[in-house]
């Protein structure tokens, strides 16, 4: 029972997705780009014209609007994907009136009406947890931040517990999104041990909370993903937008002052040191090795978390098109095979 439903309602939304795939700017050939194994098996191979062709294409992608203010001279502009507004629908870059889906053969009533409940579930639930957090952590940032990371890292966790319930059953098998969660909850687990440098989980209120909303979220977002998996990425898009917008607001307002304090110990290893594999395989819209930061004091720390969120924000916008995800290493790995 569970996988029909899972199947139809990933039908839905990998044809209401292909509806607006047309109007991404710069993504026409965006078959080429994905893995097209299907829920029931079925895989279509693309020829190694098409995936050398993509590959040379990858690096030239601005599907993104520019979101965030220029904070200091040389720093990069940071993109957000915005797959919604507050009260609108996510595909409203492609004319629909007052942001709603393009009519389209594909795009009918029911699906649209699918769309907007899922959309308006999600923005009720994020706006909700909001007013709370605003409530308790309106002059106590680091706390702020503890509870937002240990909520953070949930949805993650689900989307890997189920894909592997989908993987042991032999129904779905896609070892890119695998890869790319998992490095997305080590990013996320990162921040959080930098706010736990930093003391935000000194009060036990605030584990007490943090900890006890994860738990919820966990079973909400599991039962989500399997009833539909379009919905469970959008609401994360809400909550790592939430997040952007959260750290945005807090290095304008604090700039200077984080600018004479040193750097976290955490935030100096995890974006300079060692391996960075996976810091560059949770950012699905960029090259590997093309965002290396420099960690110089506590604003540079920031600024990089801020920088993470938008990236999670454009993973999450490409898992709404259902197998429109890929591992940013596969892309080299394609053009090495062709070169093969």
């Amino acid at each position: 029972m569970a996988t029909s439903i899972s199947s139809i309602l990933f039908g839905i939304s990998a044809s209401t997705s292909s509806a607006s795939l047309d109007k991404l700017r710069g993504f026409r050939n965006v078959s080429a780009l994905i893995n097209s194994e299907n829920p029931f098996g079925l895989k279509v191979v693309s020829s190694p014209h098409h995936i050398h062709a993509a590959s040379q294409r990858f690096p030239s992608r601005n599907l993104f609007r520019v979101r965030a203010t220029v904070l200091q001279e040389d720093e990069e502009k940071v993109v957000v994907g915005e797959s919604f507004q507050p009260k609108r629908y996510p595909e409203n870059g492609g004319g629909g009136h007052n942001g709603e889906p393009p009519e389209t053969s594909s795009s009918g009533g029911l699906e649209k009406l699918v769309i907007k409940i899922e959309q308006s579930i999600n923005i009720f639930l994020t706006d909700s947890v909001i007013k709370i957090l605003d409530t308790l952590y309106h002059d106590r940032d680091y706390a702020r931040f503890f509870v937002l990371e240990t909520i953070a890292r949930v949805p993650y966790f689900a989307f890997m517990s189920v894909l592997h319930m989908y993987e042991s059953f032999g129904w779905w098998r896609r070892a890119d999104y695998l890869k790319v969660h998992f490095a997305e909850s080590w990013n996320e687990m990162h921040h959080l041990l930098i706010m736990e440098e930093l003391g935000g989980n000194a009060w036990w209120f605030d584990r007490f909370l943090a900890q006890h909303i994860a738990v919820f979220y966990y079973f909400m977002t599991v039962f989500m993903y399997i009833l539909s998996p379009r919905m469970a990425y959008h609401f994360s898009e809400c909550v790592e937008s939430h997040a952007f917008e959260t750290y945005d607001k807090f290095i304008k307002e604090k700039g200077e002052e984080l600018k004479k304090l040193p750097a976290s110990e955490v935030a100096v290893k995890y974006y300079t040191e060692g391996d960075l594999y996976l810091f560059d395989e949770f950012q699905t819209a960029r090259l590997p090795n093309t965002r290396r930061p420099k960690i110089e004091n506590m604003y540079d720390v920031f600024l990089n978390i801020r920088d993470d969120e938008a990236e999670h924000c454009k993973t999450m916008k490409a898992c709404q098109t259902h197998g429109g995800l890929r591992s940013p290493h596969s892309y080299a790995d394609d053009a090495c095979e062709e070169e093969g």
